[in-house]
């Protein structure tokens, strides 16, 4: 039969051009994508050129908007149309703003609409030409007219003194020539793209073609219509199960004697054989494609002889084709052999699939998935909440169905989660109550079986479900719950033997479920209180290269913890600290420093003003706790504090009680610098000092606490000599998370008797090229010096969608440090994950955030940066104050964010 699919009297491919005729499937396929291809292509490019269009001109409309605001908006605008000769000092203004911004003119005028200012001189003095009646009345307008100098797209906008009167209007346009220019030069440019599309789809589709040629023998419909009737003819009229496998595994093809053999479902083909439903031995036969000579297969209750042979052996696809026989007749032979086998298979599978994790609900979930459809139909799994929740089960108090499968999804049984309370006369009461197996061989027959819900027991013994075996789940003395097992599909009901099997796979999987509760009740409270221990994720920053370990001691929850804390400036601080001791108090008073740690980080305090509050916060926590009387005080809690500049590639440090950092230059060598070591925190009465170090970038900083390098066989000094061997070890080519690793492995050879929390950082600089400085002197008119450096800076970045924003927030810093500031002025500008602008002085006077009146003419300003930038502060320098305001490198002027703008 196999032959006659590949019979003689299919011709050979005739050649490509014969295959394209149209008279083929192959070509008539070819035909209709090409059309197809050709019909999207001239779509997309009559589309693209329409939006193109578009685009330009509503980008002249927003430009010409923008600039006409912000030129009326300009400082001096609106004095030089009140003073003597408005067009000696507006008229030069006018032309830079509009060779910077890249309109065709800016004209201001009076509201006569007489200008004062134009791109060509013998135009000033005359009639302005447009629609100035909104304007006058206080709105912008936008219209494209036919103008003094062609068609063009132009925007009024007035000019309003304090009081809100109109004094002026300013107007800005662009031609329509070059509103159309750019659409008319990327029109060749879109067609050629056009060209180069349809040639390229039209020689791919030729490809897939010619592969259907190939695959079609290039037969025409109707010979391949004539040619598989045949086929399907002979398949399906054999007696004689015939199914192809591909070399994958998965089945293409079944006739109607291998459906009914196999008892396939109806979208078999297409899917694995080990999703078939077969047995094991079956699937993986069919599934290896291996040679098989009249091989027996028990599948469901026929013996099949299977044969198989594979079908590349000439040069075919891969796969294989196999031949069933059913031999049922021997089946009487080996029936209750068999039976035997698969009970001991299906309590085999039990051991190894159920309690492969420590999970009660999955644990319980898993045993339903074993038991179900090779010993029962149906199985719901009852639990008692309190063992959920990993608690010892109360006597007496109603379950919650955990687990529940079957051979369907819509049986009526209690659903999933519902609680379940059993009446005294129910067979699961009655298991519960004497702790043994109980069996209702017919359920339509069991009226205490019904008193627990007769709506829902009639409406179980109508779907078919006709016998139940219940049987507790018991871990020595607890009765944790009951197992329900309950048969639909076969006529008999379940019988004593199977009851005991019942039994046993019960017993297996309460000894899972007890374990699983065991951990689940210590497993909830070591999680509750690890959760503060540790940072969920780090942050993202540029200056440190970060990994990381931290592992808790054999016993108990301690309080070592670690945080990276990203700072104004790309500045980062790395701290890690120690409370003595383990249990809930150590853990909980670690997650009060921490909290504290990331209040003060947030005041951007150096480290020793940190370390001295933190000190302050713990005696008024040991203080708090001696008046209750708990006599529970914080000692011997430790705290390393480090901020690392990538600008100046300063790391300053404080620690109080701390051991010392391991800094590992770019050479290799390893050192251990001097940082004053403070007392520890709670002590009181002296202060912390800093150590300052300038480290080389590529440079490795190794924070760690005591439980790494001291232990009660080894004291310290041997520990910080074992750190150091292990960190030239390991070297500088190795990342931070090998370096961590190497010095575990090193130094702990066992399982940790303390908490040990491991920071190793490398070190990074930001590029001098990403640094731009300025000083400003203490001028008005030098804000606009800065302005124009910047806007060049910013260029060179390719930064130009943030020039309009970051302007505009350097204006008001700078007029903020020239008219309330002192000293000498500096504007530095960092381009990092984020754009940051830095305006500092030596006052110490800081600003604050406020909302100005209607009628106030100023206390905008940091409302203003506040909307611009993604987050802005202040930070205090021996020196004075910064003040700084970070962007997004995505960001740009959002002009809804100021409709008055």
């Amino acid at each position: 039969m196999i032959r006659l699919l590949g019979r003689a009297g299919w011709r050979p491919v005739a050649g490509l051009r014969s295959a394209l005729s149209g008279r083929s499937v192959a070509g008539q396929v070819f035909l209709l994508q090409v059309v197809i291809v050709l019909l999207l292509v001239v779509s997309a490019v009559v589309a693209l050129v329409l939006q193109v269009r578009h685009d330009s001109t509503q980008e002249a409309r927003n430009r010409s908007l923008a600039v006409a605001e912000t030129f009326a908006n300009a400082p001096g605008t609106r004095e030089a149309l009140a003073g003597p000769d408005p067009t000696a000092v507006l008229q030069p203004r006018a032309e830079a703003a509009r060779v910077q911004s890249k309109v065709d003119f800016i004209v201001v005028m009076n509201t006569d609409g007489i200008r004062y200012t134009h791109p060509k001189q013998d135009r000033i003095g005359k009639k302005f030409v447009g629609d100035i009646e909104p304007a006058l009345q206080g709105r912008a307008v936008t219209e494209e007219i036919d103008g003094t100098i062609g068609q063009l797209v132009q925007a009024v906008v007035p000019v309003k003194d304090p009081g809100g009167s109109v004094v002026g209007l300013v107007s800005a346009g662009i031609t329509t020539e070059n509103v159309g220019g750019v659409a008319d030069r990327q029109l060749p440019l879109l067609l050629g793209a056009a060209a180069a599309a349809l040639a390229l789809a039209t020689a791919g589709t030729a490809l897939v073609s010619r592969r259907l040629t190939r695959q079609t023998h290039g037969l025409g419909p109707s010979e391949m219509t004539r040619m598989y009737e045949h086929h399907d003819a002979v398949l399906h009229a054999v007696r004689e199960g015939v199914i192809i496998i591909d070399g994958g595994g998965r089945l293409l093809l079944a006739n109607d004697e291998a459906q009914r053999l196999l008892d396939l479902p109806a979208d078999a083909e297409g899917r694995h054989v080990h999703a078939l439903g077969l047995d094991r031995d079956t699937a993986e036969l069919l599934a290896s494609g291996r040679v098989a000579t009249d091989e027996v297969h028990l599948v469901d209750d026929r013996l099949l002889a299977i044969n198989q042979r594979p079908t590349d052996l000439q040069g075919a696809p891969s796969g294989s084709v196999a031949t069933l026989r059913d031999s049922t007749e021997l089946r009487a032979l080996s029936g209750r052999a068999e039976v035997a086998r698969e009970r001991l298979k299906l309590l085999y599978d039990a051991g190894v699939g159920i309690g492969t994790t420590l999970d009660v609900t999955r644990t319980a979930e898993e045993l339903a998935e074993v038991a179900v459809p090779r010993f029962a139909d149906f199985v719901t799994v009852d639990l008692s909440q309190a063992v959920l929740t990993g608690d010892e089960p109360d006597a007496g108090a109603p379950l919650r169905r955990t687990a529940g499968g079957g051979i369907r999804k819509d049986a009526p049984l209690y659903p999933v989660g519902e609680e379940i309370a059993f009446v005294p006369s129910s067979p699961q009461a009655r298991s519960l109550s004497t702790g043994q197996a109980h069996l209702e061989p017919d359920l339509s027959r069991a009226p205490w079986w019904m008193a627990q819900d007769p709506d829902r027991a009639t409406r179980v013994v109508e779907y078919g479900i006709h016998s139940l075996i219940t049987v507790p789940l018991r871990a020595g003395p607890l009765v944790m719950g009951l197992v329900n097992f309950w048969r639909s599909e076969k006529p008999e009901p379940f019988d004593p033997e199977e009851v005991t099997l019942a039994e046993e796979l019960v017993a297996r999987a309460a000894i899972s479920i007890d374990n699983a509760r065991r951990y689940a009740r210590e497993h909830a409270m070591a999680v509750t209180l690890q959760r503060s221990l540790l940072p969920r994720s780090l942050p993202e920053q540029s200056a440190l290269d970060i990994a990381y370990r931290y592992l808790p001691a054999q016993a108990g929850v301690g309080g070592d913890w670690f945080d990276v804390l990203p700072l104004s400036g790309t500045r980062v601080a790395v701290v890690v600290g120690d409370v003595v001791g383990h249990g809930l108090h150590a853990a909980a008073t670690m997650g009060r420093l921490r909290t504290a740690v990331h209040n003060f980080s947030a005041l951007d305090l150096p480290p020793d003003e940190l370390l001295g509050h933190l000190d302050e916060l713990v005696n008024r926590i040991d203080q708090d706790e001696a008046e209750e009387g708990s006599g529970a005080a914080v000692t011997g809690a430790t705290c390393l504090y480090a901020i690392y500049d990538p600008v100046s590639r300063h790391c300053t440090l404080a620690r109080a009680g701390h051991p010392p950092p391991a800094v590992v230059l770019p050479d290799g060598t390893v050192e251990f610098p001097e940082v004053p070591a403070g007392p520890p925190l709670g002590v009181g009465g002296l202060p912390f000092e800093t150590a300052d170090l300038e480290l080389p970038e590529g440079s490795r900083l190794v924070l760690y606490t005591d439980g790494l390098v001291e232990d009660r066989e080894r004291d310290i000094g041997a520990g910080l000599d074992l750190l150091r061997t292990a960190l030239v070890h390991a070297g500088t080519d190795a990342s931070p998370d090998g370096t961590c690793q190497a010095v575990l492995d090193a130094l702990l050879p066992g399982r940790a008797s303390d908490d040990i929390a491991l920071i190793v950082a490398d070190t990074r600089a930001l590029d001098s090229g990403r640094v731009a400085d300025w000083a400003v002197p203490s001028d008005p008119a030098a804000v606009g010096q800065v302005r124009a450096s910047v806007s060049r800076q910013l260029s060179e970045w390719g930064l130009e969608q943030l020039e309009f924003t970051t302007e505009l927030i350097l204006s008001e810093l700078v007029t903020n440090a020239i008219r309330y500031g002192s000293g000498p002025i500096r504007v530095r500008v960092l381009y990092d994950r984020t754009l940051i602008c830095e305006v500092s002085d030596t006052s110490s006077t800081s600003p604050h955030l406020r909302y100005a009146a209607d009628t106030d003419e100023g206390g905008r300003g940091l409302f203003l940066i506040a909307q611009l930038s993604e987050r802005w502060g202040t930070r205090y320098t021996p020196a004075g104050k910064v003040i700084w305001a970070e962007q997004s490198l995505a960001g740009g002027f959002q002009a809804d964010l100021f409709p008055g703008v």
